[in-house]
């Protein structure tokens, strides 16, 4: 299967909208270091330095939807305390991610604090729930799903046994999904799979799979007998079992299987590997996708995020780097994450060679662009443009924006001569980037001035400069935009 097939299924999901129902959760990572035992009782001191919150469960599954340029519907339920609003903070800070919560006071918001010493997991404490839903707020819940189903593209239920997807409410989310002619994919935990019947895709790991049918599952042979074994009394249409190390298996209920073969080169954390399996797979099925290719590109997208802390999530630039360099492990693409370009920058200084460095949102790219674009590699020997992600480009400029994803913006700039190098980022501003790359040359456009320039003091503090560009007058992509909604009223 050719990288070019997978990097076009990617650029769809700037259009899509996935709904994300399930155990919604917050994910608390306590950091410090252990230097001692305690004289109270065997056990290790943890000097406490930081403490991180994240979005877990089906929350971290929408996050995956949004950092990889979609949309995400989430609907869960939460308790009336401060996990609650610590969670529903993170989700207001993202915003492609349009949350209807349902509060449940008798309830606490799951919260899983896993404390972390020296990079070693030595404790996790789970305040949690696992009670059905009472009927009031299963109805609640299920109302709010409904109302949010006619938006969305496919459906995903991501089920973490809190309680939530009882049997009741899951049965009527995915008969509901399946008449309104959606997608579901499921994400189960579940000892029988039969509960998830009708839906159209099961994502369980090897272990959910050995649990369910009830032997071990190490080969291909036995991981096809054992979901084979499952998919008619589930009445689904198909299973992809994650099989960590050994990648993933496509079992139909026709019979025929596929394995896949895992692409990580080093694995350090596995949380959230399937929230972002899952997430990756409900954005390809939303428009269509063969589930083959569904699979390869979240293979790829688990690959990435197996190798980040925490419960991490992935984006469409993490994804595009590891595609282009998984032919033969050469860089076939101008498409790079941060690790991927300071390695090229690394090369390029070891030739004597200068590097330049631009960024924007290049939404249409117009001749503007492309002046400014000759321009900076004019200043130097390579230039390399930052590239503001969907989600960043949305928060800057509203939710109209940008017109294209990013994959057709980075690969447009990537077919400019000019450019050596793209490297998409979330944030809001590239300081990040100009920090680790260290450019020689900082460009921007003349309608700033050096002490605006973000990153200006930091370049030249190292020795380099800031060149403002002659713009071209007349070319705007806001004004491009607006005369096109004028035509479309008019």
């Amino acid at each position: 299967m050719s990288d070019k097939v997978l990097l076009d299924l990617l650029a769809t999901f700037h259009s899509a909208r996935v709904l994300v129902f399930g155990d919604v959760m917050l994910d608390r990572f306590i950091y410090g270091s252990v230097e001692r035992i305690s004289p109270e009782a065997p056990i290790p001191v943890m000097s406490v330095e930081r403490t991180l919150d994240m979005l877990g469960g089906a929350a971290n599954v929408a996050r995956n939807v949004a950092t990889l340029g979609g949309s995400a519907l989430l609907v869960g339920v939460v308790g009336e305390d401060a996990a609650a609003e610590a969670l529903r903070a993170q989700l207001a800070a993202i915003p492609t991610i349009h949350a209807g919560l349902i509060c449940d006071a008798s309830r606490p918001t799951t919260c899983k604090t896993r404390h972390v010493a020296d990079r070693q997991q030595i404790l996790r404490s789970d305040v949690e729930s696992k009670a059905p839903l009472n009927d009031a707020v299963a109805q609640q819940v299920l109302a709010q799903y409904r109302s949010m189903l006619a938006a969305a593209d496919a459906i995903i239920v991501s089920d973490y046994a809190k309680g939530v997807l009882t049997d009741a409410v899951t049965a009527a989310a995915i008969n509901a999904a399946r008449a309104a002619g959606k997608s579901v994919l499921v994400d189960p935990k579940s000892r029988s799979f039969a509960k998830y019947r009708g839906a159209s895709v099961l994502t369980p790991n090897r272990h959910e799979l050995e649990v369910a049918c009830g032997h071990e599952c190490l080969s291909d042979e036995q991981v096809v007998a054992g979901a084979r074994a499952l998919l008619g009394p589930a009445q689904c249409d198909v299973m992809v079992v994650t099989r960590g190390k050994a990648g993933m298996s496509i079992v139909r209920r026709d019979g025929n299987a596929e394995h896949i073969r895992t692409v990580a080169k080093e694995v350090y954390d596995v949380s959230g590997a399937g929230d972002t399996v899952v997430a990756t797979m409900g954005l390809s099925l939303a428009h269509g996708a063969d589930i083959a290719h569904a699979a390869q590109l979240a293979n790829a997208a688990a690959g990435v995020v197996v190798g980040k802390y925490g419960t991490a999530s992935v984006t469409a630039g993490e994804v595009i780097a590891r595609l282009g360099l998984a032919e033969e492990g050469q860089l076939s693409s101008k498409h790079f994450s941060l690790d991927s370009v300071q390695q090229l920058v690394t090369r390029w200084r070891e030739m004597g060679l200068r590097i330049a460095f631009t960024n924007g949102c290049f939404d249409l790219l117009h001749p503007g662009h492309v002046s400014l674009l000759n321009q900076a590699k004019k200043s130097a020997d390579r230039l390399v443009v930052g590239l503001n992600s969907d989600l960043s480009v949305r928060r800057l400029k509203g939710p109209e924006r940008p017109v294209q994803g990013e994959v057709a913006r980075a690969t447009v700039l990537a077919s400019l001569k000019a450019v050596d190098a793209v490297v998409i980022f979330g944030e809001d501003t590239p300081l990040e980037l100009i920090d680790a790359l260290a450019p020689d040359v900082l460009v921007k456009g003349a309608d700033y001035t050096v002490e605006t320039v973000v990153g200006a003091e930091l370049v030249q503090r190292r020795g380099g400069k800031v060149l403002l560009a002659e713009l071209l007058p007349a070319h705007s992509t806001s004004n491009t935009i607006a005369r096109m909604s004028a035509a479309r009223k008019a």
